[in-house]
């Protein structure tokens, strides 16, 4: 009895990586542009062809997607006994055989450790570790001369996942190839909810997550990573003062707000900044304003800093709604210039060694990084919250005294 294999039809966008003969290959697509879709039929593809694909990604949402491709495209043979199936594990194989499709979650070299493959498939390789690659894919692939295909979505400053992209492209020899493909490539996907979920989203989020660009660092921005790099502590002294800065979203809906923590001390009668946290999230006004009292709570911070220029008299409603009794000293800042007026000074300050990170914030230096006041095409609310901080420590240090003591957060 013949046995039929349902694969579905790839779309234009989908079949040159599918198709391509590079032992390489890097795909960066859009959301909702197909890739799923497309490595489930290269993997069915590769496996009733004999071969053993691993297919890995960070999520287990991917996987879920992925594996229900694959069980469709075989469910035929799956149900007459040919190939064996285990649900928990994410495996399909030909029984006695090395033949064999896995799913599986791996986040870094050890998550991906334990199997080999003649197909190795990334998927959403920008939340990966890179040494996933280096120290597991990679070497897991030489007995078979596999191939390899890294699928990712573009982010905002450097990113591991952009710069394998960009080292594929130079690549004359043909062992490697790129392939990009956006949201609008898809011929399935709703027009009217492209158009929707555009009106949702800011202009680099849009260009990022739709358009499936790549967006370098600006060397227009304020900030530059050497500077911050230069300035990154891992711990910090003792602090004078610590407060919290707080830049609410502009519109309803889930926006992000800005919620960064950051404290002062005196170093040889100089005030120095440490930036602690960023606790910026997308969310309702109670989500927001439960964050940045557990901030301020969790940091023993002297004072809530937050702009009102959007939700005037109900940022301090929605903060001391949620407090539980407890009080806390809050602070109302209006802006009455534009972000790059009151960013301009918090950069300077950097630039002469005064700011320091304690630890990595990728979001927040994404932001300092990539954002252009000629060019204001998405708020920075990360940054601003960062600057509303350092602003009231730092530039506004008349209205304190000296403290007598020194308080250790």
């Amino acid at each position: 009895m013949e046995l039929t294999v349902r694969l579905k039809e790839p779309h234009d966008a989908q079949i040159p990586f599918i198709r391509s003969k590079a032992k390489r290959r890097v795909v960066r697509a859009g959301r909702r542009f197909g890739k799923t879709v497309g490595a489930g039929i290269l993997a069915v593809e590769c496996f009733v062809e004999g071969g053993r694909v691993l297919y890995a990604t960070p999520t287990q949402e991917q996987i879920e997607k992925f594996w229900f491709e694959c069980k469709a495209a075989l469910e035929e043979p799956l149900e007459q006994g040919v190939y064996y199936k285990n649900e928990t594990r994410h495996i399909i194989e030909l029984p006695g055989t090395e033949q064999r499709i896995r799913a599986k979650t791996a986040w870094n070299a050890d998550t991906l450790r334990g199997d080999y493959a003649g197909l190795l498939i990334l998927d959403e390789y920008q939340l990966m570790k890179p040494d996933a690659w280096g120290l597991v894919g990679a070497p897991m692939l030489l007995d078979t001369d596999g191939d390899a295909v890294f699928i990712y979505t573009g982010k905002r400053g450097r990113n591991h996942a952009k710069e394998l992209y960009k080292r594929a492209e130079e690549d004359t020899t043909g062992r490697w190839a790129v392939f990009r493909g956006s949201s609008m490539d898809n011929p399935h996907i709703s027009t009217d909810a492209l158009d929707e979920i555009a009106g949702d989203m800011t202009q680099l989020a849009y260009r990022l997550e739709i358009l499936a660009e790549d967006i370098d660092d600006d060397p227009r921005a304020l900030w530059t990573r050497d500077t911050l790099d230069r300035n990154r502590l891992t711990q910090h002294p003792g602090l004078a003062r610590v407060v919290v800065g707080v830049d609410p979203p502009g519109t309803a809906g889930g926006a992000e707000c800005g919620v960064v923590v950051v404290g002062i001390s005196s170093q040889q009668n100089q005030i120095h900044g440490y930036v602690l946290a960023d606790y910026s999230l997308r969310g309702k006004p109670h989500e927001w304003g439960a964050e940045v009292v557990a901030a301020y709570h969790k940091h023993d911070a002297d004072r809530i800093v937050a702009e009102v220029n959007f939700g005037g008299d109900m940022v301090e409603s929605t903060i001391r709604a949620v407090t539980g009794g407890s009080l806390v000293a809050y602070k109302a800042v209006r802006a009455s210039r534009g972000k790059a007026v009151r960013a301009e000074p918090v950069a300077a300050l950097y630039e002469k060694n005064r700011v320091h990170h304690v630890g990595q914030f990728a979001d927040l230096e994404d932001e300092y990084c990539t954002w252009v006041a000629a060019e204001d095409d998405f708020s920075p609310n990360r940054l601003d919250a960062a600057v509303w901080a350092i602003t009231d420590l730092m530039l506004h240090t008349k209205q304190y005294p000296k403290p007598q003591t020194v308080r250790y957060a």
